[in-house]
């Protein structure tokens, strides 16, 4: 009779190895991430694999550090800060039937503005986190080439200045590093000392893994209330783990849920035309129905902490402001244009608040909950 291991002390031991060398920013990323390292061995249990990004504004915030000790936890890592994605996909399809846990140190080296070319490792990212989305590329010489589909099913952690692309955002935990503060002390991490320890604790986490593998397959782990979606797919496999774990890591998994999404929400904008649609509902039409191109320009270049007065060093103007809403539709599945509006005895071009409603509806956070009064001079406006 083979010897029970106690899964939530274990993650304790994970935990405290990662608190000896890294400071986050709060309770929630310590749960998080030792989750995240004991659900990289369970790998074949889920349907999908969220990614882990740790992410700073600057340099100096422990994020490499924050990598280094995952490296030392997970099965098979593999650093890649500057594998090709043709490399990623036959690795990933195994080497001696062993699938890497990929490792991005300074993935804004990859993702950053002036790094256009890396769509196919956006795409290696962005497939790899569901189970049987192979991609498929032709393999072979000249004319004696073949369609090959190549596995891209992997455990993904980055660490980088910046920000993630969305769709690869959207799929991650996100953990958002910051300097240590002049009180905030940890271990010097030694690597001919520690790295050893950390392969312990590595190959308990397998050994775990392998006995509650069966335990973790096909179960379907109770979500926070309001965690749904693309969250809800993100955190399903590190439930997963904290419920087979037991002791008091089901709860503190979802505490940490809530409190990352929540976070991601908060910190996330959506893409430039959601954070136009949100702005127009928000600041620039409360109580107009109706308000011309030229108004609506002078109120968004105007707003504080909003991008609209430097795009790519320009202001938005009424073509690109065209453009962008033109992407969205209106309740009767037309694209939002401008129209005539009538206004002190002449016709300007505007846009009604009736036709961006069921944009803002689909799209937008729920609005604030005190309405902002309208701005200055625009109460009649018709």
């Amino acid at each position: 009779m083979t010897n029970r291991i106690d899964g939530a002390a274990l993650l304790n031991e994970v935990e405290a190895f990662h608190r000896r060398f890294n400071v986050f920013p709060h309770e929630a990323a310590y749960v998080a991430v030792v989750l995240w390292d004991a659900h990289a061995h369970l790998l074949d249990c889920f349907e999908s694999t969220p990614r882990l990004a740790f992410l700073s504004p600057e340099p100096g915030s422990g994020k490499s550090r924050a990598l280094e000790i995952v490296e030392t936890l997970v099965p098979n890592p593999m650093a890649a800060v500057d594998a090709s994605a043709a490399a990623l996909f036959r690795a990933v399809a195994g080497v001696d039937g062993k699938r890497p846990t990929i490792l991005f140190d300074e993935i804004d080296t990859i993702f950053g503005p002036k790094a256009g070319e890396n769509e196919q490792l956006r795409g290696f990212i962005n497939a790899g986190h569901r189970r049987n989305r192979p991609m498929f590329r032709c393999v072979g010489d000249g004319a004696n080439q073949t369609v090959q589909a190549f596995h891209s099913y992997a455990a993904v952690a980055v660490a980088g200045l910046g920000y993630l692309p969305d769709t690869i955002r959207d799929r991650s935990v996100n953990i958002r590093m910051r300097r240590r503060a002049r009180n905030e002390t940890i271990e010097p991490y030694r690597t001919r000392i520690h790295e050893k320890e950390g392969f312990a604790l590595r190959d308990r986490l397998a050994t775990w893994a392998e006995r509650v593998s069966e335990q973790v397959m096909n179960v379907w782990p109770a979500m926070p209330e309001g965690v749904t979606d693309r969250p809800a797919d993100v955190w399903e496999p590190l439930l997963a783990v904290a419920d087979a774990a037991g002791g008091d890591w089901p709860d503190r998994a979802r505490e940490a849920c809530v409190v990352l999404v929540a976070a991601s929400k908060a910190n996330d904008k959506g893409s430039l035309g959601v954070r136009l649609l949100t702005d127009l509902r928000d600041h620039v039409m409360v109580g107009i129905d109706r308000l011309p191109t030229v108004a609506i320009l002078d109120r968004l270049n105007a707003l504080d902490d909003a991008p609209w007065a430097d795009l790519h060093g320009k202001p938005l103007d009424n073509r690109r402001l065209s453009r962008m809403l033109a992407e969205y539709m209106t309740a009767d599945n037309e694209p939002i244009t401008s129209r005539n509006i009538k206004a002190a005895g002449s016709v300007l071009k505007g846009y009604y608040a009736a036709d961006l409603r069921d944009a803002w509806a689909r799209y937008c956070p729920p609005p604030p909950e005190s309405p902002l009064p309208p701005l200055p001079g625009t109460e009649n406006v018709a």
